[in-house]
């Protein structure tokens, strides 16, 4: 039996058989705590006289016609509805009782404690809209979707079309029935359904066909006075503009709500025009900015969903990381050029590239491109390496082929396939077409085979005619463990740094740049020689490439004394990853990373580095120093910290973050009572809210 589950071979067969034109779906809210009414009709094309099978998850089935005839309710078995003897044309009706779910799956049922409020939302991503409807459960099976939804008349209803005027429920006074039009055609696992008496602020922006399109952001009632609609929206308007110019097509459907909802499995779901969020995002006290770009971010990569994922959809899930990988990239490349956070590569090298290698270095990394064989084999893919590392090796790719030829064939993607389902082959047939690479030896070494390579720079030097050193020889090192031997071709930048600038208020600016291409063990940089050594040599300076770097002795003896010195956050980034990239290796004592981790964040202006120099600090302590002295060491770093947080400016966010790490790391009796007195107000720090 197949339980829940559907295999690769399963869906491909049913996709040659059936074409799916229409669902009617009528959900009745109203029938208590535990199910809810669901009666589908679907209209479907098929091989006259096949078999085949519609998905659906329930408590019970009351009812199931096709084309007019009854079929036995032991057809229901498992989660699939068996059909037999199809017609060219057909109409599959099904009555059914479904329950609500507390897991974040299906239609996910939450009461406010605040208030005893009630609040369902839909959550289908991989296969849980078959917990709400009968549905074919794939994603190539695309169709309109037709909502009419009975609830409680004071609520809020919200679905992939635009809300319609509710109409009064025959013969009962307190529930009202929301007929929505249908939708455009639609894989199911992106329709959506909201319901419940969620609170709503509004606005709209002009689309670049000339449309007004409305715009809505909600959240629980009880949550209203804490939501920032105005910030939101924002990020909203500047995401549109950038994506309808960057993509070439306006925004796919009529409308635009972001929802946040309670008890969400997940950061987001790029429900079509129906976006739900974790409610963390509707910030109740201070958070580190750090938060607060992450919120844009995600903001983002949902809205470049609507195009790639819902406009554009894959065949399989096979090809989830290039709806994820693609979203990620297109999210930070619009936060830096369309955002107040500029500096958003910055944080993408912090945060997701560092996640990213640390997933690609466990024994459960696999490639970007994963063999998919079934339901299950998704559930474990929603990780680093689909995200992260998939994102990290686009932005290669837009280094290989340049921003313009990549973006250009991303709009002749968007023109061939709107509305249809792709593979990544598809893809690369238009990246090929407007950037003249032949991509199919990339995509085999990048996307097909897992691990991360590690690249070292070899320097030589000998003095030039002005007593300073000279590079006389400079070379790239590749190496690659031998779990995951695969060298691979790098599009990157070697950046040269200088000190300059009086004592007091010295500065690293580059004053060499060198971009080519590394490829196997040993790359010779011929553009460097007879150049006068820079004091600190950066590879991959620009992050263009994927791999863990290292510093040469020289450079990293610099990097000790001055990383606070960069007049630019992204190299400053770089070189503190690679220290604690070389402190994880062990080939640096995590001493030393402690020692220069404390020392770079006074100075450091970007709030993600920050924070993820500290959980970093978090991890060296706990896992990277002998245990015999990490009480000691604890003790040190909390007074360390409370330092830095006295000497923090007064309501800073690097104040903030510092008092968060105290927190944590403190362990003298001194330091709780400090921590306790900055709780309950008998401590103060200024500018410090608690």
């Amino acid at each position: 039996m197949p339980g829940e589950n559907l295999t690769r071979a399963e869906a491909r067969h049913r996709a040659a058989t059936v074409r799916v034109h229409s669902y009617d779906v009528d959900l009745d809210l109203t029938r208590g705590e535990t199910v809810f009414g669901s009666t589908t009709t679907v209209r479907f094309s098929a091989t006259e006289g096949a078999e085949t099978f519609v998905d659906l998850i329930a408590e019970s089935v009351h009812n199931i016609t096709l084309n007019g005839q009854p079929v036995p309710l032991g057809a229901w078995t498992d989660s699939r509805i068996t059909l037999t003897g199809l017609a060219e044309e057909n109409e599959l009706h099904v009555e059914a009782d479904c329950r609500y779910m507390n897991t974040g799956e299906g239609l996910h049922r939450f009461v406010d404690p605040v208030d005893g409020e009630v609040y369902l939302y839909s959550q289908f991503e991989v296969a849980d809209s078959r917990r709400v409807l009968a549905v074919f459960e794939q994603p190539d099976l695309k169709a309109t979707f037709t909502f009419t939804v009975t609830a409680p008349a004071h609520w809020t209803v919200v679905s992939n079309s635009p809300t319609p005027e509710a109409e009064p429920a025959a013969g009962r006074p307190d529930a009202a029935t929301w007929h929505f039009a249908p939708t455009e055609v639609l894989s199911s696992y992106v329709t959506a359904v909201v319901a419940g008496p969620y609170h709503r602020e509004t606005g709209e922006l002009t689309s670049a066909d000339g449309r007004t399109v409305p715009l809505g952001v909600y959240c629980r009632a009880s949550l209203a006075e804490h939501l920032d609609a105005d910030n939101i929206l924002e990020i909203t308007r500047q995401g549109f503009a950038f994506y309808e110019e960057a993509f070439g097509r306006p925004y796919p459907f009529a409308k635009y709500d972001q929802i946040f909802v309670p008890e969400f499995n997940a950061g987001a779901m790029e429900n079509a025009g129906a976006v739900t969020f974790l409610e963390s995002y509707v910030f109740r006290s201070k958070v580190p900015e750090a938060t607060v770009e992450r919120r844009a971010v995600t903001i983002l990569h949902e809205l470049a969903h609507m195009w790639f994922g819902d406009l554009v959809t894959m065949r399989w899930w096979n090809d989830l990381w290039l709806n994820e990988s693609f979203a990620e990239y297109a999210s930070t490349l619009a936060a830096a050029e369309a955002t107040r956070w500029t500096q958003a590569w910055t944080t993408f090298s912090s945060l997701e590239k560092s996640w990213a290698y640390r997933q690609d270095q466990l024994p459960s990394t696999h490639p970007i491109v994963a063999p998919i064989e079934d339901l299950e084999d998704v559930e474990v893919n929603f990780d680093g390496i689909t995200y992260a590392k998939g994102a990290s090796v686009l932005k290669q790719l837009v280094a290989w082929v340049g921003q313009d030829a990549f973006l250009a064939g991303v709009r002749r993607y968007f023109a061939e396939h709107a509305w249809g389902n792709t593979e990544l082959g598809d893809l690369l047939t238009e990246l090929e077409a407007t950037s003249g690479r032949d991509l199919s030896a990339w995509s085999e070494v990048w996307l097909e085979e897992a691990g991360v390579t590690l690249l070292r720079p070899e320097v030589v030097t000998a003095p030039g005619e002005d007593g300073a050193p000279h590079i006389t020889g400079f070379a790239v090192l590749q190496e690659a463990p031998a779990e995951h031997p695969t060298l691979r071709p790098h599009r990157l930048v070697v950046g040269g740094y200088d000190l300059v600038g009086p004592e007091g208020g010295r500065r690293l600016e580059r004053v060499v740049r060198a971009e080519l291409d590394v490829e196997g063990e040993r790359t010779e940089v011929p553009q460097l020689v007879g150049v006068r050594r820079p004091d600190l040599l950066l590879v991959n300076d620009e992050d263009l490439a994927y791999a863990k770097v290292r510093l040469d002795e020289a450079s990293l003896a610099c990097a000790r004394e001055h990383v606070s010195a960069f007049t630019d956050s992204l190299p400053r980034a770089l070189v503190l990853a690679s220290a604690w990239d070389t402190t994880r290796d062990g080939e640096w004592a995590a001493g030393d990373f402690i020692r220069l981790a404390l020392g770079s964040i006074a100075t450091e202006s970007d709030s993600t580095v920050v924070m993820v120099l500290l959980r970093q600090l978090a991890t060296a302590l706990a896992s990277y120093t002998a245990p015999e002295r990490r009480a000691e060491l604890d003790a040190d770093v909390a007074e360390q910290l409370l330092a830095l947080a006295r000497q923090s400016p007064a309501g800073s966010d690097t104040q903030l973050q510092l008092v968060k790490a105290l927190a944590l790391h403190a362990v003298s009796d001194a330091q709780l009572d400090v921590v306790a007195g900055l709780l309950d107000g008998s401590t103060e720090l200024p500018g410090l809210a608690v």
